[in-house]
């Protein structure tokens, strides 16, 4: 499932250092802007316990964990909407991705420049969200005209339906409020949304990258940026980029965790933050166990069994029969399939059945 989580922010506010310890990728991170131009794109696994404990009690050929994708994109500077910049390139790779992740520095360093000359994290965040609803501001107001002119010339009611829609997004747009801000009723109004590709539609996840000594509790810039997102309920994460680079350089697991204990985590902020990114994507995780391979499979929330079959492969969804379902905890309990089935916790479901993160799924289908 290709669903990319992109990674923006100001110049120089350690985006690409961060991209370099979530991904396989290696980006440029170096001290002065524009560092990154073309977008970097990598992919990384998602931390499931669960999936090992599968594989401890299977002990299967090969075990294959869900992935999630990131791509590191070119720093943002006031003036983007208008082409400042990389604005234009900018906006065009952040429109291809599914969600954002939005780096923001909160901390000191003499030899880190700031592309604005002094550390402020709320303004950083509001310089990007003001550059993106103007972006979107833009595409409403070319949109909305041509609308209102088929919804009253013509009588197209479509067209009324969604002439109301662009109104409320630049209602909300025009007093500096995102798009996602904005209430959607129903399944139409949802489509038409998707229709429209704003940025600021786009689930977000404000990342504070720290120092080392603010992880745990983080520090008066982190505290300005919850404050800030208060006003929205929007999710936040503190993480210390640096010092996290140098986590992924441990490869020694007991060393890993000391170095972790030391700094009074107990796991990596890197980890938190690829489930966060999971979750803010909608995604969940159904397992398929056998002793060739045990699985994770990302699917949408709210997918039902057709759909869920299909993302193993396009037959199964075309032939579907029905679904073998077993809980992982009955699994866990029970210690293999053939103990469930013998224990009455197999399940049979069918089309409308909607699958579980942590669903175990043996897929039935006509060929």
């Amino acid at each position: 499932m290709a669903l990319k989580c992109g990674i923006v922010g100001l110049p120089n506010v350690g985006k690409s250092t961060l991209f370099n310890c979530l991904s396989s990728g290696k980006a440029q991170a170096l001290n002065f802007p524009f560092c990154t131009i073309e977008p970097n794109l990598g992919s990384t696994r998602v931390p499931d316990e669960r999936l090992e404990q599968l594989a401890a009690l299977v002990n299967p050929k090969r075990v294959v964990p869900a992935t999630v994708d990131f791509v590191d994109i070119a720093g943002l500077v006031k003036g983007a909407s208008k082409g400042e910049g990389l604005g234009n390139q900018f906006l065009a790779n952040i429109r291809e991705t599914d969600a954002i992740l939005h780096v923001l520095r909160c901390f000191d360093h003499p030899d880190v420049s700031h592309v604005s000359g002094s550390v402020d994290p709320v303004r950083d965040m509001e310089i990007i969200e003001t550059e993106l609803q103007l972006k979107d501001l833009e595409t409403i107001e070319n949109r909305l005209s041509k609308v209102q002119k088929q919804a009253v010339a013509g009588g197209d009611k479509q067209a009324a339906r969604l002439a109301v829609l662009l109104e409320q997004y630049h209602n909300a747009l025009s007093r500096g409020k995102n798009a996602r801000t904005v209430p959607l009723e129903n399944a139409e109004e949802r489509r038409m949304a998707r229709d429209l590709f704003l940025l600021t539609n786009k689930p977000v996840l404000y990342v504070c990258n720290v120092d080392e000594e603010s992880v745990v509790k983080g520090n008066n810039y982190t505290q300005q940026v919850v404050e800030r997102l208060k006003q929205d309920g929007e999710p936040y994460l503190i993480v210390a980029a640096g010092s996290e680079a140098e986590i992924a350089q441990i490869e020694d697991s007991d060393e890993r965790e000391q170095f972790l204990a030391l700094m009074g985590l107990e796991e990596s902020g890197v980890s938190r933050l690829i489930r966060a990114a999971y979750r803010l994507l909608g995604l969940e995780t159904y397992f398929t166990v056998g002793q060739e391979e045990v699985r994770a499979w990302t699917f949408k929330s709210g997918t039902k069994t057709p759909q869920a079959a299909g993302i193993i492969h396009t037959d199964f969804e075309r032939g579907f029969i029905r679904a073998e379902v077993i809980k992982f905890d009955d699994f866990l309990h029970y210690k293999s399939e053939a103990a469930c089935r013998e224990a009455g916790k197999i399940s049979a479901e069918g089309k409308n059945y909607v699958v579980r993160d942590g669903d175990i799924m043996h897929f039935l289908f006509s060929r």
